[in-house]
């Protein structure tokens, strides 16, 4: 609900509008000189403040200076009883977007009123739906079918309707920012903002600044008030990648943001108030990085009560095969090319792989596997030599299962050898088998040889 601020000390056009407008559905508050208007301001979250330039107890010019600082979101319209070049300047100059002379209707001052938040709203929206337009996140961009996957997927959907914070946990090139996308589709801020943040990528002033805000000549190269993200975001959700590159005195600032819904720019003693949910995401184990003296354990506590983990390619190798075919689709307008997908010797490989780059990496092999093969289907040839090399062309496919058994025993066996780089103990440990089993199989298997 729009939030007015009637300070005027116009008594009769006070109460007019306060009737006028409480019949329109808005939350009007009413300041009867400049104290009072003050009060108001500071406690944020106005959507548009009426200013009596002649206001008891108060400077015009610095109120509208304080709206501007405190929430430069506020439509400010101005009311003089008489005229005056010097208001009328001051006004243009601090960005007022109405002005009137008195006497004036009531009705006249609350149509413009409501014309002006009728704007904003409208350009919001359009926003809004530029932002639906150019991508929409929803679950269709996590693609997989691994149980898993799908076990993750569960958690969004039952931790997405609420207002607590997520940690993301997993290896680079998981897709952690399109789980925190498929979290904030479905959930009550879906028709907000989504801010993503690279904590890692920003130094640590641009960074402070780019979250909290700050104002005018608090560093330098503060040539003008800045809103940061928490205070855009206005009841969306914000994304912090990276969590545990935040130096430590933001990790206080951004503590008090989850626990006291409030912030305090760069250069200012007075906290504004926010609304945006906190979702973070980290590649790295914030518990040993709590340990070490690295990361505050309050904020490790407050931002871990759910965890989603998104476990590596490596663990879900049934979700490469659709993966692939979605990356094919997607590359193939942008390179125009026209494949049809991967032949299955290609899947074959591409599976017995560890991606440690996770589907990032994938999504680079297939994009450079593209542009540089043509025809319908991406064979095993097109591959980049740095996939192909050193390993076996993967055994035809057979029907028999006994044989089919035996080809996936001797690749498991491989992998789990190239895992503990060829530790024949530590692989019959991890294989659950006897060090004497583990010789004889590598016999049968025929990878004595390789090893």
């Amino acid at each position: 609900m729009p939030r007015i601020l009637i300070a005027d000390s116009d008594e009769g056009l006070s109460e007019s509008l306060l009737g006028l407008l409480g019949k329109e559905g808005f939350e009007v508050e009413r300041a009867q000189h400049g104290v009072a208007a003050q009060e108001a301001i500071r406690r944020g979250e106005i959507d548009l403040a009426l200013l009596d330039v002649d206001l008891p107890q108060a400077n015009c010019l610095d109120l509208l200076k304080q709206v501007q600082e405190l929430s430069p979101r506020t439509l400010v319209v101005l009311a003089a009883s008489r005229p005056s070049v010097e208001s009328a300047v001051a006004a243009i100059r601090h960005g007022v977007q109405d002005y009137f002379l008195k006497p004036v209707r009531a009705e006249e001052v609350a149509h413009r009123i409501i014309h002006l938040i009728e704007l904003r709203q409208r350009a919001e929206e359009v926003q809004f739906l530029r932002r639906r337009v150019q991508r929409d996140y929803e679950f269709q961009e996590v693609i997989g079918k691994s149980k898993v996957l799908k076990d993750v997927l569960g958690i969004v959907k039952k931790v997405a309707p609420t207002q607590t914070p997520v940690l993301i946990t997993g290896e680079s090139g998981t897709g952690k920012e399109l789980i925190a996308r498929a979290i904030h589709a479905h959930s009550d801020r879906k028709d907000k903002l989504f801010l993503p943040v690279n904590c890692g990528a920003l130094p640590e002033t641009l960074l402070e600044s780019l979250l909290f805000g700050h104002l005018k000549g608090s560093f330098t190269g503060a040539f003008a008030n800045q809103e940061g993200l928490f205070e855009k975001a206005r009841g969306g959700t914000i994304f912090l990648d990276e969590i545990g590159e935040i130096p430590q005195h933001l990790q206080v600032k951004l503590l008090r943001g989850l626990e006291a819904k409030e912030i305090l720019p760069i250069g200012s003693t007075t906290p504004r108030r926010i609304d945006v949910r906190v979702l973070a995401a980290t590649n790295r184990d914030l518990l040993k990085e709590v340990e070490h003296g690295r990361f505050r354990d309050d904020l490790y506590y407050r931002l871990n009560i759910m965890e989603i983990h998104i476990p590596p390619l490596r663990d879900r190798p049934e979700d490469i095969p659709v993966l692939v075919e979605h990356l094919i689709q997607k590359h193939n307008p942008e390179l125009r090319k026209n494949f049809k997908g991967a032949d299955g010797a290609v899947i074959r490989t591409l599976m017995s792989l560890t991606w440690k780059g996770n589907v990032r990496e994938l999504d680079n092999v297939i994009e450079h596997t593209m542009i540089l093969a043509d025809g319908d289907w991406i064979k095993l040839d097109h591959l980049p030599r740095s996939i192909t090399e050193g390993r076996d062309t993967p055994p035809p496919f057979t029907y028999e299962l006994k044989e089919a058994l035996r080809q996936y025993e001797r690749q498991h066996i491989r992998r789990v050898l190239e895992e503990v780089s060829q530790d024949r103990k530590e692989a019959a440990r991890l294989l659950d088998i006897s060090l004497s089993s583990l010789y004889r199989k590598i016999e049968e298997l025929g990878i004595s040889t390789e090893t």
